[in-house]
């Protein structure tokens, strides 16, 4: 209804590393040609951070971006939530409070999200949860980082899948007020029998850190019987991606025949296409990010920073994004953009 208080996105902002690595490059690092890169991961390059360069920093950085352009006073800031990457600066470590400290938001408290790639789609989740039962919780900014290409083994065939992993970084300010985009409801849906496949295999109480690891090299990402996930993933995940889609949709009701936008984290084109026609909706509705590749949870947000950036989102647009994470969970999120009823 007019006047209604709504709970939505006001602001985004992003941040990428400037060294970007080119299709034709990762083939010298991998052996894979650079016409695989483009054709079936989908991927013309990616965002590279360089040394010194962390997810505590790229966040922040996007952050100050945000609260610049959108002429917020960090002060006014409620809450900090990081939704990134779990690979940070230091093990055992939180990491907002470092950010919410480097951007001034002295009154915020902080809050970590561990949810890997689905991490743009938990966050605005929990946002709204956290507005709608805290009536002083106004402004809650959003943000997540990753740097996992630094955790890629390109000679190891085994996690291919990964090597579309870019650097990256976005923020997004959620807070209640009329003219902002609502956001509308959220589905997920878990397969914990995913949950060993892939994984930093030493670091942890299982296998604690020693000279045999890093001589090994289980300090980076592996997966543990590839065909075997592989497999699984293949029946599974287009199914998957539908169910929590309709089911998003159902809870906000609407029609999946209303989306104008689609805006999935960087999948490999065959399932970004499949994606985009069980939905009925063309590629020219939906951010492919060719560019970057996939940046754990920060994809989604980018997408949307884009995209409004562009000029092609319009009031009153629907939006879905789509997300999966290894562990391994679905989800969809939808965004009323603008305020329109």
């Amino acid at each position: 209804m007019p006047g209604e208080q709504r709970v939505g996105i006001s602001a985004t902002a992003s941040y990428l590393p400037p060294d970007w690595v080119s299709a034709a490059q990762l083939e010298d690092w991998s052996g894979i040609p650079e016409e695989v890169f483009i054709k079936r991961f989908g991927l013309d390059g990616k965002h590279v951070a360089r040394d010194g360069e962390h997810v505590s920093n790229m966040a922040a950085e996007a952050g100050r971006r945000l609260l610049e352009e959108s002429g917020t006073d960090p002060a006014s800031i409620d809450a900090v939530v990081y939704f990134g990457s779990t690979w940070k600066d230091y093990q055992v470590w939180q990491v907002a409070p470092k950010i919410s400290d480097e951007l001034g938001c002295t009154r915020a408290f902080a809050l970590e999200l561990d949810y890997v790639s689905c991490g743009s789609v938990v966050a605005l989740r929990v946002a709204k949860a956290l507005a709608a039962s805290d009536k002083e919780l106004d402004r809650i900014l959003l943000v997540g980082a990753s740097r996992e290409s630094h955790l890629i083994d390109y000679l190891d065939a085994g996690s291919r899948f990964a090597f579309n992993f870019g650097d990256g970084a976005v923020a997004a300010l959620v807070e209640r007020r009329a003219e902002a985009s609502s956001l509308l409801a959220t589905s997920m849906k878990t397969d914990g029998s995913l949950s060993h496949h892939v994984k930093v295999p030493a670091g942890g109480s299982v296998l604690p850190a020693s000279h045999e690891t890093v001589d090994k090299g289980q300090h980076m990402l592996r997966v543990e019987d590839t065909a075997a996930m592989k497999l699984r993933l293949d029946r599974v995940s287009l199914g998957n991606f539908l169910e929590v889609c309709h089911d998003s949709a159902r809870r906000s009701e609407v029609s999946l025949d209303e989306i104008d936008w689609v805006l999935p984290i960087h999948l490999k084109q065959s399932m970004h296409s499949a994606l985009l026609a069980a939905l009925g909706v063309g590629e020219d509705r939906a951010v492919y990010l060719r560019d970057t590749g996939h940046m754990s949870g920060v994809d989604n947000i980018l997408a949307l920073d884009r995209l409004s950036r562009s000029g092609r989102l319009a009031q009153g647009d629907l939006v879905l994004m789509v997300a999966a994470g290894t562990g391994y969970t679905w989800g969809a999120t939808l965004v009323r953009w603008g305020g329109a009823a």
